[in-house]
């Protein structure tokens, strides 16, 4: 997805827009969206959900001037024969709404949206109030934004910084945050390592998948997927401050009845000085990535959150005798 810095003013005006029609979108699994978008009556769009949610062509005149010229200003205004598409989807979470990639999202830097942001922002919402006072949040492979958007009103006076590799993201990002009215800033980066300073608060939902095409919002490296998902951790874990936290929720394949991510954690992070909470959030997700290669030896693909918490005082060595 291509954005400028010009679209935003576009792009704030189009969000703005659907709020006030009360637009309303929940963004299923990449498979469920096309097969309801393989039926007959999806062919051509017929509604606002349509258009900017289930990314169907539309004729001209079922957009108002005002979305329309916003698109078109943003650039993200496609021809489809003599239809029209979308760039972008809209989907709401919590009463917030946030713009995304539109369907299909083949390109290498799409910005994801879907069923794991949901399960996200609940995983790190059901973790917060642990969390005591956060004075940094940093949000690692930050995409559309939705991670420490939704935080923002559990931490109240935290600076929030978003972190992503692909930059069109980070735009967008600013877009979602400043139309939720969060205060953000973005760092063009790969991980942790790329903020400076201690963070007292790392969240991230990396992607878990293999993905042969090796796009960025889906290929999770080797591991079935889980590599990036231990390697985000680890460099957390070595800037957490004392009695700093990493909230993790990624995807890991189970492999005769074993999950290699954990098992890696649980290694490591002791080293770091560092605890770990680990849980299956859902036992079974994405499985039609079983049916792919990579994964013949996979069982399940289980939804996980981790929190990483780095000690308060640092443990006692013994001496040499």
């Amino acid at each position: 997805m291509q954005l400028s810095d010009e679209s935003e003013p576009a792009l704030l005006r189009l969000l703005a827009w659907l709020d006030g029609q009360g637009y309303d979108f929940v963004t299923p699994t990449p498979a469920t969206h096309a097969r309801v978008t393989a039926r007959a009556e999806k062919a051509e769009a017929r509604s606002l959900r349509d258009i900017f949610g289930w990314s169907l062509p539309f004729a001209p005149e079922l957009l108002p001037s005002t979305p329309t010229e916003a698109l078109e200003q943003a650039g993200l205004m496609r021809r489809d024969g003599k239809l029209l598409r979308s760039g972008v989807r809209a989907s709401r979470l919590g009463g917030r709404l946030f713009l995304h990639s539109a369907y299909p999202t083949e390109q290498k830097d799409a910005i994801f949206f879907g069923p794991d942001s949901y399960r996200f922002v609940d995983f790190i919402r059901s973790e917060l109030p642990r969390a005591g006072r956060v004075r940094r949040l940093v949000d690692i492979g930050a995409g559309s934004g939705v991670g420490a958007i939704m935080a923002a009103p559990l931490l109240p006076g935290a600076r929030l910084t978003l972190v992503d590799l692909n930059a069109a993201a980070l735009r967008l990002a600013v877009v979602n945050a400043r139309h939720a009215g969060v205060a953000v800033e973005a760092i063009e980066g790969k991980s942790v390592d790329d903020v400076s300073g201690l963070v007292d608060l790392v969240i991230a939902n990396p992607p878990y998948v293999m993905d042969g095409e090796g796009r960025s919002y889906r290929d999770g490296g080797d591991m079935h997927g889980a590599r990036l998902s231990l390697d985000w951790t680890l460099a957390a874990a070595r800037r957490l401050e004392p009695g700093g936290r990493m909230l993790l929720y990624t995807g890991v394949a189970i492999v005769d009845g074993r999950d290699a991510l954990c098992e890696a954690l649980e290694r490591a992070l002791p080293d770091l000085g560092c605890g770990l909470r680990y849980r299956e959030i859902d036992p079974d997700i994405f499985g039609e990535e079983l049916e792919k290669p990579p994964y013949a030896d996979v069982e399940r693909i289980a939804a996980v959150g981790a929190v990483v918490e780095k000690a308060r005082v640092a443990p006692r060595r013994a001496r040499p005798l």
